[in-house]
């Protein structure tokens, strides 16, 4: 089978692929303009080379400026976030917990004694195994319990904890149990059958 295209179908078509042919040719020659470049300025620092009261901030990479100010958990130890796994161990306790949340926080735990070293005692939960991100006041208090009062002694950089005065007057106290009362020999009254039975 042939096709057969008369005079005005060829000459169209030629055309169209002679038109298609030359805007591709010239889409691919066509070059982009110079880039101008700019001359390159000295890197002048934004610091000066003395130290300066007033600086806020410095020039710390290319893109970064750095307050020069402490940070809020620098000034207050309590505040800094911690994220911290306790060696898990058959034997680790609330206290083992406490201290090593303590141990690269520049805090000590107090002397264990009074009231809460019965809490200190105590198997440590797995729900505390992993504590945070947290800040460490928050991760100190988990660990004790709501009922006991953080204390931070900041001179000495002590943590101890206190049991509130209404705590106390309020907590459970052990059920001693029914009482027994045992009557004695001398306290058998006359008509008590124990004294018939001797008649």
């Amino acid at each position: 089978m042939r096709f057969h295209f008369t005079p005005g179908v060829a000459r169209h078509f030629a055309q169209g692929l002679a038109a298609l042919l030359t805007v591709g040719l010239l889409s691919g020659c066509r070059t982009s303009p110079p880039i101008q470049t700019t001359p390159k300025m000295p890197v002048v620092p934004t610091t000066p080379s003395g130290p300066s009261p007033t600086a806020a901030a410095v020039r710390y990479g290319r893109y970064t400026l750095v307050e020069l100010a402490p940070d809020t958990a620098q000034q207050d130890l309590m505040q800094q976030v911690i994220d911290v796994t306790v060696p898990v161990t058959l034997t680790a306790t609330v206290g083992d917990a406490l201290r090593y949340v303590l141990l690269r926080s520049g805090y000590q735990l107090c002397e264990s004694g009074g009231p809460f070293a019965s809490i200190e005692a105590l198997p440590l939960p797995a729900a505390h195994l992993h504590l945070g991100p947290l800040k460490l006041h928050d991760a100190l208090q988990v660990l004790a319990g709501s009922v006991w009062k953080l204390e931070v002694n900041e001179a000495a950089r002590l943590v101890c904890f206190a049991q509130p005065a209404d705590a106390v007057s309020t907590s459970v106290q052990p059920d001693p149990g029914p009482a027994v009362t045992h009557a004695s020999p001398a306290a058998v009254t006359p008509n008590s059958p124990a004294t018939e039975r001797q008649q």
